[in-house]
């Protein structure tokens, strides 16, 4: 069966009335989860799977696909307006997205989310559907050299998200680094800087030094500077209107990092929050204006956008070609697919073509959903600003709370992101961005993980490191990216001098 012929099938799943309800309903209740600062769609899923028994395995994991991707779309809208990432993924729109909503153009930024989010959720559900077989057999070749070098190129592009000194860009991803090896060793079973207590064992979780580093920070900064009346601006949300400028300096990051956020995507690992956080660095590394990245840029908050959502759509590569779960979602998406009697794989196209195209084709109808549904919702979406800022400091607070205790359901982790919210706040206050720190957490791990892997596999040899192709070439385009900033800056102080 040809590619246009599945999709035709698959067309006739999801535009079926049960088929058209089901998308709807995942999209709707995922924007919605995507909303709530915490809970991702990771939750959503396994909660859902309870729900499916009994259902038809195309509703089904229609439906829970519609929750994932929705979820993505969704997760934007508390990282503009209360600077609280609902999910991973949208830590990187906050950078600008925030700063617009403070300047008075919330409903602007929201827009540009809403866009971007569509294009790069379309773009990548079309290569899905054309590359699918190819990029699986991609992913597959990806081993922990190759990751390794994936890794150590998104670090090389800490001083891109420094705001001003370098020194302090890389002094918070030293801190990064460090929060990332607290807890158990995954190889060893050795426990690290936990300090004798059992709650550090499985290590910090992302959202609680997310949420801290920029949700509690800024309700801090909020308190601490409740008298200052230039601040009565952020309750404006401005004009909704996209002009033909506005337009045209999104048209590249869209189109950009809907490809390069889909390939992010299919690679086993990477997923969504990496794929925005490199969107986000190449769009600021190619801009002729960099400065203004982090201050309320429309690129800022295209690019996230359109990688984030693209890659949503490549994590499905791996899972439905090769059974591979390429993320924590995915991986629970494989448990509701085995729980229905499914089994993703290489026969899954031969043997239910009508699951495979019909979850492809109701990512074409879901991506229209939530457009069509957030687009006019923007203004009464918006209009949260409006709530007193006494009122919208609690709700973020509470929101916080509930997001990080609904995790773990540990107190010991509430205490945590107070601490991690006050460490949000001095770094603001001395001037040491919260970016990088969040990256090198992120990455650090996975880093220092693939290291060990290939090491072991080559007996403690590092020549393994640039014995294949691809990681030599991640490897020079590393050097490339932290050698070409610093070239660049010595040329601009000799011509100022």
């Amino acid at each position: 069966m040809g590619a246009l012929d599945g999709l035709m099938q698959g067309f006739q799943v999801a535009f079926s009335l049960q088929g058209i309800m089901f998308v709807l309903i995942g999209v709707v209740t995922g924007t919605l989860i995507g909303m709530m600062p915490g809970l991702g769609p990771i939750s959503a899923i396994a909660i859902m799977i309870p729900v499916t028994y009994g259902m038809d395995p195309s509703a089904a994991l229609v439906m829970m696909a519609g929750v994932y991707y929705g979820a993505v779309f969704g997760g934007s809208t508390s990282s503009i307006l209360l600077n609280a990432p609902g999910i991973s993924g949208t830590v990187a729109t906050a950078f600008d997205g925030y700063p617009m909503a403070q300047r008075g153009e919330a409903g602007k930024a929201l827009a540009i989310a809403a866009i971007s989010s569509f294009t790069g959720g379309t773009v990548s559900v079309v290569l899905l559907m054309l590359f699918a077989p190819a990029l699986a057999q991609v992913a597959v070749s990806f081993g922990p050299p190759q990751y390794f070098a994936l890794m150590f190129l998104g670090l090389t592009a800490i001083s891109s998200l420094s705001e001003g000194s370098t020194i302090k860009a890389l002094i918070a991803a030293t801190l990064g680094f460090i929060a990332a090896t607290i807890g158990m060793d995954a190889q060893t079973g050795t426990t690290r800087f936990t300090f004798g207590t059992p709650n550090l064992i499985e290590g910090i979780d992302f959202l609680v030094i997310a949420l801290g580093l920029f949700a509690i920070a800024e309700v801090c900064f909020l308190i601490i500077n409740r008298k200052d009346k230039s601040l009565s601006k952020q309750s404006d949300i401005g004009n909704l209107k996209l002009s033909k400028e506005d337009l045209k300096e999104m048209k590249g990051p869209m189109t950009r990092q809907s490809f390069l956020g889909f390939i992010l995507g299919v690679l086993p690992g990477a997923g969504a929050t990496i794929a925005s956080f490199i969107g986000y660095i190449t769009e600021k590394r190619i801009a002729k204006k960099p400065e203004e990245f982090g201050k309320g840029s429309i690129r800022g908050v295209a690019a996230p956008e359109t990688a984030n959502n693209a890659a949503t759509s490549g994590a499905f590569v791996p899972l439905l070609s090769l059974g591979i779960p390429g993320s924590g979602t995915t991986a629970v998406m494989l448990g509701a697919f085995l729980v229905l009697g499914i089994q993703p794989g290489p026969l899954l196209v031969q043997d239910r073509p009508e699951i495979f195209w019909g979850i492809i084709a109701s990512m074409y109808i879901g991506n229209v959903f939530l457009l069509i549904l957030n687009l006019p919702l923007i203004p009464y979406i918006a209009k949260i600003l409006k709530i007193s800022r006494p009122m919208l400091i609690s709700l973020v607070i509470i929101f916080s709370l509930i997001g990080v205790y609904s995790i773990s359901f540990s107190t010991f982790d509430l205490y945590l992101l107070l601490i991690f919210g006050v460490i949000g706040y001095l770094m603001r206050l001395f001037s040491f961005p919260a970016a990088p720190f969040i990256l090198a957490f992120i990455l650090g791990g996975m880093m220092e993980q693939a290291l060990r892997q290939a090491l072991t596999a080559s007996g403690g040899n590092l020549a393994i490191l640039v014995s294949d192709p691809i990681s030599i070439s991640l490897l020079i385009v590393s050097a490339l990216s932290f050698v070409v900033p610093l070239i660049r800056i010595r040329k601009k102080d000799a011509t100022q001098d």
